[in-house]
């Protein structure tokens, strides 16, 4: 088999850029949404999470009152204990001693009352967050189950086609050189409309618009090299291998004159 010209290379890789073109239109019809989708899907994550979060907070501090409980049942049965023993005293360092145990116990109910009295006051909190975050929770997973159901009708359309597409694009691709197809999936990476190979329209990149020598629009036009824009990296082509007439091109620039009438 003989080897490939140069122009018979940049035939064949314009015209897996015009498919991958076809390709990225097609997708771009679901605009956002994959995006959209991803993002409710992280923040469905995050809200369940804090939900989760705050009940597990709710679960300690109800075990905290359950300890404080405790604490003022027996502070309460020891201060009935020391009452009892204080009426068979026998001295006053004795009576003392058991008033001063009953006001410890005193002043240990009154420590747990108020720390259920604060743990109360917090939980009433964490449950009003969580309505707020089970709000928000269950209309994201409205917004998602809408979003998804859109997503999978736009895919449902577009994924034929799509299919049919790849397919072309695959056949293709087989017939462009592979160190050739290396350099154009990369250059297609650094630019958002994937655009790698750019014919030249009017002395200037059809990619960035940057100005081309002369002399490289003459290397161009004859396809005898491969030539990259200096300003932007892209491959270029001569305008008429993309099925673009320049003289066209450049009629449709030039101001129109007005007719002189003859006297």
């Amino acid at each position: 088999m003989a080897a490939k010209t140069i122009a018979q290379k940049l035939e064949q890789l314009y015209k897996l850029q015009t498919i991958d073109t076809r390709l990225d239109q097609l997708r771009a019809v679901r605009g956002e949404l994959p995006m959209e989708v991803a993002d409710l899907e992280d923040e469905l994550i995050g809200l369940t999470t804090r939900l989760t979060n705050f009940k597990t907070e709710i679960e300690t501090f109800n075990e905290q009152i359950i300890a404080n409980r405790e604490q003022i049942r027996t502070s309460t049965e020891l201060i009935r204990k020391y009452k009892a023993q204080i009426d068979n005293v026998k001295n006053n360092r004795e009576f003392d001693a058991l008033n001063k145990e009953v006001e410890i116990q005193d002043l240990t109910i009154l420590a747990a009352e108020k720390k259920i009295g604060e743990i109360d006051r917090s939980i009433k909190l964490k449950e009003e967050l969580i309505s707020e975050v089970q709000t928000k929770l269950d209309e994201r997973e409205k917004d998602l189950e809408n979003k998804k159901t859109e997503l999978k009708e736009i895919t449902a359309e577009t994924e034929k086609e799509e299919s049919t597409i790849a397919v072309e694009r695959e056949k293709a691709k087989d017939s462009v050189d592979e160190k050739l197809i290396k350099a154009y999936d990369r250059i297609r990476e650094n630019f958002r409309n994937g655009i790698a190979v750019a014919p030249i329209l009017r002395g200037a990149c059809g990619g960035c618009f940057a100005k081309v020598p002369p002399q490289l629009q003459s290397d161009i036009r004859q396809s005898k090299k491969i030539v990259i824009c200096e300003a932007c990296g892209r491959i270029q082509i001569d305008a008429r291998m993309a099925g673009i007439e320049e003289h066209v091109e450049e009629e449709k620039a030039k101001p129109k004159r007005r007719a002189v009438r003859k006297k």
